[in-house]
């Protein structure tokens, strides 16, 4: 059985972390690389970047912040944000990522997934996708959780798998920084349709959620999450240990 992943996600806005509720509300949390440097130490699987405000005002994504970033830590860096073109992925893996995520961006153009895996390897490549409810059904939204595109997320998920996607991450608009748990049953629905790695996001608000989340659906690789590691209400050495002790099996 493979270690489940704890992943801090870092949400960049005018080069600093922040955080938001439902995906809105945001306010200032921390600089990036003063950040990125504390998980980097504190036991963290892998870190996650996403420049939040980068599509919705149709610019390139901070490289420099990357660079920074990338150049201070030694765990597995994902990155996302305004990715739109194959060049966006090569600019950003030159920037130090390991692995970029895409969302608005492969909801525009599907090829761009498949044009990424084939030239970079389909472990490079995460699709990202913000889902909340509309209508009774699973739907993705784009451009920060702003514009409903009227896609299945179940159906979206299934094909993103088929044009060469390695990983899913799920965030889930509705439990978003509402801390009462992750959204188990939007993860099941999209776990049962693919075979790649998800990590679930959205709702983490104490260590018994990622322990239900881990023991409830075993499909899911990887418990990502902001508020509760930023502002110090749970560390990741605490959590692995708490972890470890329900039997989940973590890397301490």
């Amino acid at each position: 059985m493979l270690t489940k992943r704890i992943i801090p996600c870092l949400d960049i806005r005018d080069g600093r972390v922040v955080k938001g509720k439902n995906f809105k509300g945001v306010r200032d949390v921390e600089d990036p690389v003063e950040l990125a440097e504390f998980y980097n130490a504190s036991g963290a699987d892998e870190l996650v970047f996403y420049d939040i405000t980068a599509s919705v005002e149709g610019r390139p994504l901070f490289t420099d912040v990357l660079r920074r970033v990338a150049s201070r830590i030694f765990i597995p860096l994902t990155v996302g944000g305004s990715i739109n073109t194959v060049e966006d992925f090569d600019r950003v893996l030159k920037a130090g990522a390991d692995k970029v995520s895409v969302n608005s961006g492969a909801v525009k153009n599907p090829g761009l997934i498949s044009e990424a895996a084939e030239k970079y390897g389909n472990q490079c490549v995460v699709l990202s996708m913000d889902v909340a409810r509309y209508d009774g059904k699973f739907r993705v939204y784009t451009k920060g959780g702003r514009e409903l595109t009227g896609l299945d997320a179940i159906e979206w998920a299934k094909q993103g798998e088929s044009l060469g996607a390695g990983e899913l991450v799920v965030n889930s608009i509705d439990t978003d920084g509402v801390k009462n748990g992750f959204d188990l049953e939007m993860l099941s629905a999209i776990a049962d349709a693919v075979s790649i790695p998800i990590i679930a996001s959205g709702g983490a608000g104490k260590k018994e959620d990622f322990s239900e989340l881990f023991n409830t659906l075993e499909r899911v690789d990887a418990g990502l999450a902001a508020s509760i590691f930023h502002y110090k209400e749970l560390s990741i050495s605490d959590l692995k240990a708490y972890l470890n002790a329900a039997g989940v099996r973590v890397r301490i």
